[in-house]
């Protein structure tokens, strides 16, 4: 079986670059989240204006089949001299069933390995 190009997409066919992810676990509650960062957005280039409805699916892709989340929020930061210029988006998603969870680091794992991303642990302090 050929081995396919793990993929993170907004737009159906539009393949995102990600930029950083946040691994995070609510110690009193035990849920689990991830927050991703990208810093260009394919899904917006040439667009003059976009809006947060833009950033309600998420589809992560790779050689186990896909992953359909709905981000449980997204912050989308802005700078520049008129505060009109896309700086980041921050996507987080929770998941809460373990089986999720191990199928959502395969793919982060997948996705790292294929564009050269590492893994750095940040303990709090």
């Amino acid at each position: 079986m050929p081995t396919v190009q793990p993929t993170i997409e907004f737009l159906e066919g539009v393949g995102e670059a990600l930029n950083g992810v946040s691994l995070r676990q609510d110690r009193a509650t035990g849920m689990r989240a991830v927050q991703m960062s990208f810093t260009q957005l394919r899904a917006i280039e040439g667009l003059n204006s976009f809006t947060r409805t833009s950033f309600n699916r998420l589809k992560l892709t790779d050689e186990e089949g896909e992953i359909s989340i709905q981000p449980s929020g997204s912050r989308l930061i802005t700078g520049g001299d008129d505060g009109g210029e896309f700086k980041r988006l921050e996507v987080t998603f929770e998941v809460t069933l373990e089986e999720h969870w191990e199928r959502v680091m395969r793919f982060l794992e997948r996705y790292a390995q294929a564009n050269g991303m590492a893994y750095q642990s940040t303990e709090p302090s």
